[in-house]
């Protein structure tokens, strides 16, 4: 039996997200400051949590099927965002945002990343709705953007290259004050008008942004066509990435093999996008404009198994690297310490020899 989503739950859970962002928006600029880690940590449970719930309900609601979409597709929007975070933190220090407003920063840029991926999810949606074989093409750029986030090079100095060209034109445009007045966008600055670096930043976000939903839309496409499923799993995946930014702090660089697991995810959700065109394909020069039969249809519980390793294999890897590292990094300290002492130099194993 196919069930669907009531009408009453779809709009009532958009309500209610709004609302709950609207409420974290506020506390932000009732009250900015620096976040602790148990804080950071509370908040971060709580949306999870969040998020848990909402499958649940789903799954009461509708079935195991749409439960299992809305997982995996949060999973996957968690993770991309997750790697927004790398971004974020450069841009930050790029600007020397101060600390204290780093909060507001990030929420201006989730609302911004909600805006914009709102936006796509709605052209998504329509055109796959009347176009299907544009999953070849989903797919297709799906997997090479893996190959770009598994082999970072040029393409990654063309993202920084467009940015920085966005910031000059700004910076030629409008009249930009050198520092910083608190967390506001205007300021006046011996009697004139300008804005602050605080704009710059929001720019720089917005095109962050906008960069990341050309990915991550058409990766979530690839597990359900439900367009309240991409949405909310969107919102669910950007709720608490502002604290998950304070909470993971100096562990985001220990994350040093993430974008292997980003990619390989990438890789297989744009193959299960062109398997799935073929199984529905409709263009006239493969296979005389019929279905390929024996193109396999990929389950959704298999797309979340292969997520949820991927992203376990890559963390655990990651961090059994930096303890590595950390290992023979305190052995050399301790060598030198003792070569210091004896008066003689000291003899260093470098990590990753024998």
């Amino acid at each position: 039996m196919d069930l669907q989503l009531p009408l009453w739950f779809e709009i009532g859970s958009l309500v209610g997200l709004t609302l709950i962002l609207l409420a974290d928006l506020l506390i932000i600029l009732r009250r900015p400051h620096i976040p602790s880690t148990r804080e950071s940590a509370l908040w971060v449970a709580f949306y999870v949590l969040l998020a848990l719930v909402f499958a649940g309900l789903m799954w009461l609601f509708a079935g195991g099927e749409y439960a299992g979409q809305f997982v995996a597709g949060w999973l996957t929007e968690y993770s991309l965002s997750i790697d927004n975070l790398f971004v974020f933190v450069l841009i930050m220090t790029q600007f020397a945002v101060p600390r204290r407003y780093q909060q507001e920063v990030l929420m201006v840029g989730i609302i911004i990343a909600l805006v914009l991926r709102g936006a796509f999810i709605l052209v998504g949606a329509t055109v796959i709705e009347n176009f299907s074989p544009v999953f070849y093409l989903f797919g297709a750029f799906l997997v090479w953007t893996a190959i770009r986030q598994a082999f970072p090079g040029g393409d990654q100095d063309s993202d920084t290259n467009t940015e920085s060209f966005i910031v000059r034109v700004l910076r030629r445009t409008v009249d930009i004050s050198d520092h910083y007045d608190g967390a506001k966008v205007r300021t006046v600055v011996d009697g004139k008008k300008m804005f602050t670096p605080m704009i710059i930043v929001f720019v720089a976000i917005g095109v962050t942004d906008l960069l990341f939903a050309f990915d991550s839309i058409p990766a979530i496409f690839g597990i359900t066509q439900s367009a309240f499923i991409v949405f909310t799993a969107n919102i669910f995946a950007l709720m608490g990435l502002r604290q998950l930014y304070f909470l993971l702090g100096d562990l985001l660089d220990r994350l040093r093999y993430l974008h292997y697991g980003i990619a390989f995810i990438l890789a297989f959700i744009g193959v299960k996008l062109v398997l799935h065109a073929m199984h529905v394909n409709e263009l006239p020069f493969i296979n005389g404009g019929e279905p390929i039969g024996w193109a396999p249809e990929i389950s959704t519980w298999m797309s979340l198994a292969v997520i949820v390793l991927s992203m376990a294999v890559a963390t655990g890897a990651s961090l059994i690297a930096s303890a590595r590292d950390k290992r023979a990094s305190t052995a050399t300290d301790a060598a030198a310490a003792v070569a210091e002492e004896k008066g003689t130099p000291p003899t260093v194993d470098h990590p990753g020899t024998d």
